[in-house]
């Protein structure tokens, strides 16, 4: 069975940092591309950050700079590194695992439950 648990949310001032982790199990983790996603109250989750299976990061523009992803396969586990928070970073944080598979048109994919992460003025 795929499980991935996000932990590492709390609140934190701003301009504080948080490290979230996901660790993941039941897939050959090295072989998923992850990434990191976010919804806020009140709106559509969106995809913050994301890492291939070899190492290409990807970033969206209001975290460039502020935010690293990063991920070690041997304890198969992928980090989001949060610095310099501001209360628009307040939303539920989701990590997401997907592989493209021959037998399949859709790609594997499966998602954690979220960790809160919440930024005060």
């Amino acid at each position: 069975q795929v499980q991935l648990v996000e932990s590492g949310g709390d609140l934190v001032q701003l301009g504080g940092s948080l490290r979230l982790s996901c660790a993941t199990s039941g897939l050959r983790f090295p072989l998923y591309d992850m990434s990191w996603h976010r919804q806020a109250p009140g709106k559509e989750r969106e995809l913050v950050a994301s890492i291939t299976s070899g190492g290409k990061t990807d970033y969206i523009d209001s975290v460039k700079g502020r935010f690293t992803i990063s991920r070690d396969n041997a304890k198969d586990t992928v980090f989001l590194q949060m610095n310099s928070l501001n209360p628009e970073d307040t939303a539920i944080y989701y990590c997401k695992a997907e592989r493209l598979v021959s037998w399949r048109t859709e790609p594997l994919n499966f998602w954690g439950q979220g960790t809160q992460v919440t930024v005060s003025p």
